[in-house]
C-alpha cells in the first residue's frame, strides 16, 4: 500500500480528487499500523489529520511525501517536516480564486456597487445616483494590499489591467519584488489613509493577530472599502464595528470573521455597511479540481526526480498563512 488517500473528511477528499479509491482516516492507521508501514505517499485535502512525530515514525516509517490538495498546512505540517517527510500543498492553486474574488470586489467597490445597488433595488434611484458620485471608479486610484504572499501577489498582477496604483504593506516584501510587481511599499497608516480599497491578505500567525485595529480603520478615506479574505483574527472586530457604526460612508466586505460565522448577537449583523459572505473566496465548485491537478502534477515530478514547484518548508511556515 505505497500510496493512500487519507482524510477524516472522506466526502471532501472525494469531491476534490473525484476518486473512487478507498479513503482512510486516522483511526484506520492507528488501529492497523502494520497495514501502512510501507506507505510512501499520501494524497489528502481538507480533513487531513494531524499526527505527532512519534505516530509518524511508528505508523508511517516509509513515508516520503504528503500531497495536500488545499491551502494552509499549518495544522499538520510541522511534525511531518521534522520527520523528514516532504510536504506539498496546492496553496498556489487555492490562491487563484481568492485573488479573483478580491479583484472582482475591488472593481465593484470603486464603482460604488455596494452602496448604490441596495438603493436602486429599493426604488431609490435618485439616492443611488447621488451615491454614485461619491466613488472614484477604476482608473489611477490607489488600492491597498496588506500582505504580498501568493494571493497578494496575484491580486497585484491582476490589477495591472485596470491601471490602478497599488500600495502594499508587507515586512517581508523585498524592494526587488515590489519593483517587479509595480507596487509601492508603504506603512499601514499610509495605506489605510490613501487607498479607496484596502484588501487584507496577511499570513495567519501569532504576529498578525489583532494587527488591524480601530486606529487604522478610522484613517480610511471617505467612501473607502475594507475587504478581508485573510483571517478574522487579524482584525480587532469590535474596533471595526465601532468605526463602521460611526462612518456609514465606509463599507466592509468580510469573507472571514472570528469566529466563523460571527456570534448571533454580533454587531456585524446590525450594520447596513457590512457585507458578510460565508468563506466563499477559496476554491469551490469546479475550482477544487485545480488543486487536485496541481498535486497530481507535483507527484509526477517528485517521483520522476524532476523539479517540484510547491514544496512547503519549515522556513516557509514562519510566514505562510
Amino acid at each position: 500500500m505505497k500510496t493512500i488517500f487519507l482524510s477524516d473528511a472522506e466526502s471532501e477528499l472525494r469531491r476534490v480528487y473525484g476518486t473512487d479509491e478507498q479513503v482512510f482516516c486516522k483511526n484506520d492507521l492507528l488501529s492497523r499500523p502494520e497495514d501502512f508501514a510501507d506507505t510512501e505517499y499520501i494524497f489528502s485535502s481538507w480533513g487531513m489529520p494531524a499526527f505527532s512525530c512519534d505516530e509518524i515514525r511508528s505508523i508511517l516509517p516509509s513515508l516520503k511525501a504528503v500531497f495536500y490538495a488545499a491551502g494552509s498546512v499549518q495544522a499538520f505540517a510541522h511534525p511531518f517536516i521534522e520527520c523528514g517527510v516532504k510536504i506539498f500543498s496546492a496553496w498556489a492553486a487555492n490562491a487563484v480564486p481568492v485573488a479573483e474574488y478580491n479583484v472582482a470586489q475591488i472593481v465593484l467597490a470603486n464603482k460604488g456597487f455596494f452602496k448604490t445597488a441596495p438603493l436602486a433595488s429599493a426604488g431609490k434611484r435618485d439616492k443611488a445616483l447621488d451615491a454614485r458620485g461619491k466613488f472614484c471608479g477604476n482608473y489611477g486610484t490607489k488600492i491597498g494590499i496588506i500582505g504580498v504572499g501568493m494571493i497578494g501577489t496575484l491580486v497585484a498582477k491582476m490589477l495591472k489591467a485596470y491601471k490602478l496604483e497599488v500600495l502594499a504593506f508587507d515586512p517581508f516584501l523585498s524592494d526587488e519584488k515590489a519593483a517587479e510587481l509595480g507596487v509601492t511599499k508603504v506603512s499601514l497608516p499610509t495605506l489605510f489613509s490613501e487607498c479607496s480599497v484596502v484588501s487584507n491578505h496577511l499570513a495567519n500567525n501569532e504576529q498578525t493577530v489583532g494587527m488591524l485595529n480601530g486606529e487604522l480603520f478610522a484613517l480610511m478615506r471617505p467612501y473607502a472599502t475594507f475587504i478581508n479574505t485573510g483571517r478574522g483574527a487579524q482584525v480587532v472586530e469590535d474596533d471595526l464595528i465601532a468605526v463602521l457604526s460611526a462612518r456609514p460612508d465606509l463599507t466592509a466586505i468580510l469573507d472571514v470573521t472570528a469566529p466563523e460565522p460571527p456570534v448571533p448577537d454580533s454587531g456585524f449583523y446590525k450594520l447596513d455597511n457590512c457585507i458578510l459572505t460565508p468563506h466563499i473566496a477559496g476554491s469551490s465548485g469546479d475550482e477544487v479540481q485545480r488543486m487536485a491537478d496541481y498535486m497530481r502534477e507535483e507527484y509526477q515530478s517528485f517521483t520522476q526526480n524532476k523539479p517540484c514547484r510547491f514544496e512547503v518548508t519549515a522556513e516557509m511556515l514562519k510566514t505562510m498563512a
